[in-house]
């Protein structure tokens, strides 16, 4: 499976916090990070980035305990979804 295209919450548009993406689409579908965080727990290595070197996405909890995701670490200074077209 692909992330696609991310939606970020509303008023950070153009925010480079991947805690602040609100909603991840995958194979045509938007899930809300923490559904997505819930399904990796139960299926890691399932989703990739759709952008080269397509990294898994891996559940994290925030300090405060807020469920998101983000890619696995590489050579990328940012992280690869972020780099997903926004709607």
């Amino acid at each position: 499976m692909k992330a696609e295209k991310i939606k970020m919450k509303k008023g950070c548009g153009n925010s480079s916090n991947i805690q602040e993406i609100d909603e991840i689409c995958v194979d045509g579908n938007f899930y809300k990070k923490e559904v997505i965080y819930d399904y990796l727990i139960m299926h890691p290595k399932s989703i990739q980035v759709n952008i080269y070197p397509y990294p898994y996405l891996v559940s994290v909890k925030s300090r405060n305990g807020e469920k998101y995701v983000r890619s696995a670490p590489n050579d990328s200074p940012n992280d690869n979804l972020l780099k997903l077209p926004r709607t």
